[in-house]
């Protein structure tokens, strides 16, 4: 069949069909060529212009429909309101019409009305003839639509959603599945409804292979080659309605599980309200052990690295790292802990890496703040942080910088502490500091914590397990009053409490002292505490200013204790202090399991530890059993573990293989 010449130069889309016989070319914009089979079938050719006619061109214009940057294309066009209505067309891609009138001349010969939008099988809208040549060369059938917004048709038809995926209303299900053969990896174009109505018109061409993309799949084939042979893979004709818009609802932190000590120093408080405050990550936590809750600070775009307490107790300072991108820079946030509200931000663009250290003022009540940069250089800055006013900076020049802190009897004098450092720095008005160093290098003494007595002499500790107090003499230089052996090894955290009791906790031998300042530091009590439950990472009192003796201490092992000399110690938050690579949720009830390369495998129900067990070997993956009654862990020298996820007792053990078992899943049918 070949269409017939066109009426009129401004509008040659209005044709009829006539016969003619295969083979024979007529003038004009149409024609028909034994070289393509697909133009004996009825067509219509769209689009005014000069069309090539010589043979050579004109074999090279009228391509398969795939062919890319032709100046002609066969294309099947479908009414997108009623798809019975379908047209297959010879479009012209050189066309000087604009593509809005094409379009409306397509729809018309789909007996639809200003037509203003063409799509994809896929949803994707074609705007141009460009994308037509090029980004949708290999499709054949498009959709018109004659609304100017995407929405679903009067018939039950297709629906456009906001990423232009194209989708099956559910009183409208899709054509039926095509047949694959056994032999050839592409499928034959197989007919719906309408389409056998159109077919009658005709001898079909079942040699022409079509993707089942044009049967309404609802989403392109996969096309790859595999060692040189090309194959097609077609999506699943029943498959959920995939709607990748964004949801209404925004996901709300709920609890943080664990602590970090294992890394930082400095990171407990008790706020006024009976809370502990401490960070994780990027989140300042605060719990209230009374009540089981936790109230949460995001306000940081990265890892906290730092924090103080306002002298005041009701204001935070806490300093997170850079980020990879500029957009992410180190500085330190103001912010409340009532309100959970920023009050102030200050030192942007200031900080390379990180801020290592930060802290308040005492003397003045907290309006100053200092800031010590994680960079090479470690420099030590000073601001007025209402205003965010820099009063001064200088550059330590530190390898290991541990820590800075207010003089708590003279605001404009710092003291740093570190590996082979402790330097008392005084700034002066014009904003240079003064040093003046009491360990420098080559000095062994890597000092780790540091306080201060009532009449503002310097009590230090270092990784050796030695406490050293620093007294001033008549002509204000500073000098050693007293050095002792507190602990096996390093000490990890002094606090002075408020009747002058020094407390010293060990990193490596898990003793907790108490030590009396009023009598040359003589040891008053002491107690260990559990291996499980790791060094001391730091020390606080559950109650400042009162002569109780209970604190809260934070491990090396991610373990918050609270209790007291006299008592023993109980465990109120635990934390893998290891890589956790394992993780598994239970099938029935609201419970999970996590396991890592601390050698430890844990059970949780909502907010709170069940148990945890402790293993020979690092675990790096878990799974539950599907009637929820026991756990299977893989290790990373490929034994499995099988325990009962009730108590955490062990059931069996044996190897699998040689290397590590990275998964482990049961059967769900056994």
């Amino acid at each position: 069949m070949i269409p017939s010449k066109m009426d009129t130069p401004e509008r040659p889309f209005r044709v009829q069909l006539q016969a003619a016989p295969y083979g024979k070319k007529k003038a004009g914009n149409f024609y028909s060529t034994p070289n393509s089979p697909e133009m004996a079938k009825p067509m219509i050719a769209v689009g005014h212009g000069n069309w090539r006619s010589n043979k050579k061109s004109m074999n090279s214009s009228v391509p398969n429909a795939g062919a890319k940057g032709s100046s002609g294309r066969i294309i099947r066009i479908v009414n997108g309101h009623d798809h019975s209505v379908q047209c297959r067309v010879l479009l012209n891609l050189r066309t000087t019409q604009p593509f809005e009138e094409v379009l409306d001349d397509l729809g018309q010969v789909l007996k639809m009305g200003g037509a203003k939008r063409m799509f994809t099988l896929g949803g994707q809208e074609v705007r141009s003839f460009s994308q037509l040549r090029n980004e949708y060369a290999e499709v054949d059938t498009f959709y018109l639509n004659n609304s100017s917004r995407r929405s679903r048709t009067p018939s039950g038809g297709p629906t456009m959603t906001g990423s232009n995926m194209y989708l099956y209303d559910e009183y409208d299900p899709p054509p039926r599945k095509p047949a694959l053969s056994a032999r050839n990896p592409t499928r034959q174009r197989v007919l719906s409804e309408p389409d056998l109505r159109h077919s009658s018109m005709g001898n079909h061409d079942s040699s022409i292979d079509y993707d089942v993309t044009e049967v309404g799949s609802g989403k392109e084939p996969a096309r790859v080659v595999i060692k040189g042979n090309k194959k097609v893979f077609f999506p699943p004709m029943h498959q959920k309605i995939f709607d990748p818009t964004p949801p209404d609802k925004r996901m709300q932190l709920s609890w943080v599980y664990g602590y970090r000590g294992f890394d930082s120093k400095k990171n407990l408080w008790v706020l006024p309200s009976g809370e502990i405050m401490y960070y994780v990550a990027a989140v300042a936590v605060l719990y209230d052990k009374d009540e089981e809750s936790q109230r949460h600070y995001t306000g940081h775009t990265e890892d906290i690295v730092c924090m103080d307490l306002h002298p005041s107790r009701e204001m935070v300072a806490s300093g997170q790292k850079a980020g990879r991108n500029r957009k992410t820079q180190a500085h330190v946030r103001i912010w409340s802990p009532e309100t959970l509200l920023t009050l102030y931000v200050f030192g942007m663009g200031e900080f390379s890496v990180e801020v290592s250290a930060v802290a308040f003022s005492q003397l003045n009540g907290g309006s100053y703040a200092l800031a010590v940069d994680g960079g090479r250089e470690r420099i030590l800055s000073v601001w007025q942080w209402q205003w965010g006013h820099l009063l001064g900076k200088v550059a330590t020049l530190q390898d290991e910088l541990s820590g800075a802190q207010f003089h708590p009897l003279d605001d404009n004098l710092v003291i740093t502490y570190g590996k082979s450092h402790l330097a008392f720095w005084t700034r002066r008005k014009d904003g240079f500091f003064e040093r003046t160093d009491l360990i420098k290098p080559p000095s062994p003494t890597n000092i780790v914590c540091l306080q201060f007595e009532p009449d503002g002499d310097v009590v230090t500790a270092d990784s050796d397990g030695f406490i050293t107090i620093y007294s001033i003499d008549s002509e204000g230089s500073y000098f050693v009053r007293l050095e002792f052996e507190a602990h096996a090894r390093g000490i990890g955290s002094l606090v002075m409490l408020s009747e002058g009791t020094l407390l010293s906790g060990g990193e490596k031998d898990r003793r907790l002292v108490a030590w009396d300042s009023m009598q040359n530091y003589k040891k008053i009590a002491e107690t260990k505490l559990l291996e499980s439950a790791g060094g001391i990472r730091t020390i606080y009192p559950q109650r400042p200013g009162r002569n109780d003796g209970n604190v809260y201490i934070g491990t090396i092992k991610n373990n918050i204790l609270e209790g007291s000399l006299q008592r023993r110690f109980n465990q109120l938050v635990f934390g893998h202090h290891k890589l956790l690579v394992g993780l598994a949720t239970h099938p029935d009830e609201e419970m999970f399991a996590t396991a890592g390369q601390d050698k430890c495998i844990a059970l949780w129900r909502r907010n709170g530890l069940i148990w945890s067990t402790q293993t020979q070997m690092e675990c790096v993956s878990i799974c539950f059993h599907p009637d929820g009654g026991v756990l299977a862990a893989g290790t990373g020298d490929g034994h499995l573990l099988v325990i009962n996820s009730e108590n955490g007792n062990p059931i069996s053990r044996f190897r699998v293989c040689g290397s590590s078992l990275n998964c482990v899943a049961f059967s769900p049918s056994e």
